[in-house]
């Protein structure tokens, strides 16, 4: 079976560790999924991150939030997930801290679950 392609959205200013720690999950020999692209930062001198994003996001089987406690405040998920939504991509939210609650989830970033390896497991198989 071919592995799912997937965009991981988050905080680029504040949860970097949490995009390692899933590029380090789809490296296991049974992972089901690889990560094609992640969160650009937005920043003003980068007038074409947004459509970067929208062609990795395109391109993606799948499009994950990892929620950190500022996820749902972060300008530039916010826009993914509009994006998403837009292509109508399959999309669910990760808590990134085993402190985490589901408040973090971002409006219409799609079902919010604890990251686990058997969640991340049975939603990417």
């Amino acid at each position: 079976m071919a592995k799912k392609k997937v965009f991981v959205s988050y905080d680029f200013d504040n949860d970097k560790a949490l995009k390692e720690f899933l590029i380090g999950q789809s490296k296991l020999p049974d992972s089901p999924f690889e990560i094609v692209d992640f969160s650009l930062k937005e920043a003003a001198p980068e007038k074409t991150w947004l459509e970067k994003a929208r062609v990795a996001i395109g391109r993606a089987d799948v499009f994950v939030v990892l929620l950190g406690p500022k996820t749902n405040a972060a300008p530039g998920v916010l826009k993914e997930v509009a994006v998403a939504t837009g292509f109508e991509k399959p999309r669910f939210q990760l808590i990134g801290y085993k402190n985490g609650q589901s408040s973090w989830a971002v409006v219409g970033g799609g079902r919010t679950y604890k990251w686990t390896w058997d969640n991340l497991k049975a939603l990417l198989s």
